[in-house]
Order: C-alpha cells, then structure tokens, then sequence
C-alpha cells in the first residue's frame, strides 16, 4: 500500500472511531437524560402522592386518633429543620407533630420528626410527641424508634375505597 493510500485508511480508521465515540457518548447522554427525567417524574409523583394524603389525612384527622385537631391552620409549619407535615393538638391539649411517607419509611424519618418535635419544644417549652405515618417501615426504622417510642409513634396507613352508584 502506498503512503498515501496507507494515511488515508488510517485517517478514515480514526474518522470512524470519532464518530462511533460521538454516537455512543450521544447514546449515553440520551440514556442519562431519560434516566433524569424518570426521576424527576417519580418524586413529583411522591411529592403528589403525599400531598393527597395530607389533604386526606386533615379531612378526616379523627380515624387517626380521637380527640386529634389540626392546629396549623391548614398548611405546613416552616421551622429551623423544615416543613412539619401536619401540626395538631391530642385531646390533652399537647402539641402532635405528624409525618407523612409515601411508601416505606426509612430509619432517617426518626431523624427528621426529631428535628421538627425539638424545633416545636424550644419555640413552646413544652412537651411534644410525634406521630410517623407510612405505607410500611423498614426494619432499621422500627428498631430506631424503639428508644423513643414514648413520644414517637409508627402507623400505617391503607386505604379503603368506596363506591357509589351514578
């Protein structure tokens, strides 16, 4: 092969590689893209899921303990440690933090309504309990309320449809 037919081959050979490079990294953003917006997709899901929950949940406050009121005015309480789901007063007039998951919660929720419960008691400087709500609990996140479960409680939540005829 002659030089010059030799550099051509070599340049057409480095050609292709670029451009089968340019595709697979095409392919890969395309691929990374798509895996971004699935996820954006699934927590505004969850962000939806929740907040019908929420709303479900201050309708009907009672099923989930008699004497429950909602005391936050109907929207979420921005603290120090962030949004409190729903505040309500129990029947002994104390201060009920709740918290909703979507799901299964994870032992960093005990965390959480820990921040909020110690936020409330420092502004109040009085006593507060908290109240975790979800689909289900890991393991890990039962065994972490555990020490707590004087103040903290686990629920699950189900839901019950009913049907009327049009």
């Amino acid at each position: 092969m002659s030089p010059t037919l030799e550099g051509t081959a070599r340049a057409k050979k480095a050609w292709d590689t670029i451009r089968k490079k340019k595709s697979e990294a095409i392919a890969k953003d395309k691929e990374t893209a798509s895996e971004i917006l699935e996820t954006a997709e699934a927590k505004e899901a969850t962000l939806s899921l929740e907040r019908d929950l929420q709303i479900a949940l201050r309708a009907n406050i009672e099923q989930l303990e008699t004497g429950l009121t909602i005391s936050d005015g109907g929207k979420e309480k921005i603290g120090p440690s962030g949004r409190t789901d729903i505040l309500a007063i129990d029947a002994r007039k104390q201060t009920v933090v709740i918290e909703l998951k979507v799901g299964t919660a994870e032992h960093e929720v005990i965390s959480q309504i820990l921040s909020y419960m110690g936020d409330l008691q420092e502004e109040t400087g009085k006593p507060v309990r908290g109240i975790v709500i979800a689909h289900d609990f890991t393991a890990r996140a039962v065994a972490a309320s555990k020490p707590v479960s004087s103040i903290i409680e686990l629920r699950k939540y189900g839901f019950n449809f009913s049907f009327k005829k049009v």
